[in-house]
Parts: C-alpha cells; sequence; structure tokens
C-alpha cells in the first residue's frame, strides 16, 4: 500500500544464468514487448499528443510463474517501468540487472528500512512511493511524486499537463494509483482534444498464458481511457521516472 495511496511484439528476457534458476523462471520466459503500438489514436483531431518514448515489456500478474492476483498489480507496474529503464538508459553498475522480482523488491524495501522485516514473503499492496524507492535503489533513478487530491478539474487539467510534461521531456512510463480507485495502472501516453483527455493505460491485472499483442489491445488490457472515466471521488498520484538527465 502507497503511504500517499490509501491503497494503491514478443520478446524474450534474458535473467542470467542462475538468476532465472534461483527464481524458479524458464530461462526463456517470453513477455510481450511494447503492447500499446498499432493502438489507434483516441481523438484524430487532437490538439496534443505525448507518448512514452523507447522500449519497455508487459508485466502483469502471474507472469513470472508467482500468483499475484489480488494484491501484486503495484508490483508488476514497478516491473513494467523497470524494463524501461534496462532497454533505454545508458549502462551503468545496476542496469546490467532485470527487472527486479516480487522477492527482490520486498527484500528491498525491508533493506531500505522502509518496510518491516515480515513484509517479505507477504502479500501486502505497494504504490507509488515504493516504487520511486525502488527505481532508485536499483537503477539510481530518481522520481518526482505528484498528488492529485481530486477528480473532475484537477484530473482533466493538473494530471493531464504533468504527464504532457513527463511525456515531452523524459518519455518513461508512469506509475499511477489512488485511494478509492486503488488499481496500479502504467500510463504510457495522453491525448487532449478540445472536449477532454485520454491516457494511454497499461493494465497489470491480465493473467493467464501471453496473448497476441491485438488480442490483449481488444480485451482492453491496454487502451485508451478518457480521464472523465476515472473515478471523480478518487485522489490519485503519479510516480514519473526522472530520466532525461540519464540519457535517453
Amino acid at each position: 500500500m502507497d503511504k500517499m495511496d490509501i491503497a494503491a511484439g514478443h520478446d524474450e528476457i534474458d535473467w542470467g544464468g542462475n538468476i532465472a534458476e534461483e527464481r524458479g523462471i524458464k530461462k526463456n520466459t517470453v513477455l510481450l514487448k511494447n503492447v500499446h503500438t498499432d493502438l489507434p489514436n483516441p481523438l484524430p483531431r487532437h490538439v496534443k499528443c505525448t507518448l512514452v518514448k523507447g522500449d519497455y515489456r508487459y508485466f502483469h500478474y502471474g507472469c513470472d510463474g508467482q500468483d499475484d492476483r489480488g494484491w501484486g498489480c503495484g508490483y508488476r507496474t514497478i516491473e513494467t517501468l523497470a524494463s524501461w529503464v534496462c532497454h533505454n538508459l545508458s549502462p551503468h553498475k545496476h542496469q546490467s540487472r532485470p527487472p527486479p522480482s516480487i522477492p527482490d523488491i520486498q527484500q528491498a524495501l525491508v533493506a531500505m528500512g522502509d518496510k518491516p522485516n515480515s513484509f517479505s514473503g507477504s502479500r501486502e499492496w505497494i504504490g507509488t512511493f515504493e516504487a520511486s524507492l525502488v527505481l532508485d535503489y536499483f537503477y539510481d533513478v530518481p522520481c518526482k511524486l505528484a498528488h492529485i487530491r481530486g477528480g473532475g478539474a484537477q484530473l482533466e487539467h493538473d494530471a493531464v499537463e504533468e504527464l504532457h510534461q513527463h511525456f515531452e521531456k523524459h518519455g518513461s512510463p508512469v506509475m499511477m494509483g489512488g485511494d478509492r480507485d486503488n488499481s496500479s495502472k502504467g500510463i504510457l501516453g495522453v491525448c487532449t482534444g478540445n472536449k477532454g483527455s485520454y491516457l494511454l493505460v497499461v493494465d497489470p491485472h491480465y493473467y493467464g498464458c501471453q496473448p497476441e499483442k491485438a488480442e490483449l489491445q481488444q480485451r482492453g488490457w491496454v487502451s485508451w481511457k478518457r480521464v472523465s472515466s476515472l473515478d471523480q471521488t478518487s485522489f490519485y498520484n503519479l510516480c514519473m521516472p526522472q530520466t532525461a538527465s540519464k540519457g535517453t
């Protein structure tokens, strides 16, 4: 659970030798890559559209063999953000490692003193605050946290403007979570027209064998969602990796 939230193409991953065996993951685990490509623009006559830049992989419930349905969405969104870092930032001492697993994330939060020892191996939720700690811990990537206090105008204007600025400057995926709407979301883009804006959402709640990208899009696991369709009574937090200074 987030401290600021009341609740919050195919590609092969090289997990790296013994790491795969230790995690119980098949070495050539197949995950979908760049699942938003080929989606039609939600607004043919848009005023402004800004999107994620570079490659990422789609992490979701159970994608590594661990059944985390009902509690793991925040972890999976963090892994999607981490996969972007691995693909796109200039190499340094941390970026040879793959996205951290759920046990890795939990152990890191305990090591940092953010969580008690009992957190490791638990099914406790995490959100945007923990995401910022994890990306800094594993990849030396700082994050900006933006708090959107309510729906309506604040979502339509404040959140949308934050996201436009982020994708223009940094280009990395964003993690979004809230209180009443406590389902973690990955945000891959924002599109604004004269009558409102849409967010490009990648949903980590899918569980099952890997579908084709087209099926994932048809079933709505990655889709453009109108901002006004979000819970207007919920607050939202955005975790925006600050990657421009790292070199993309």
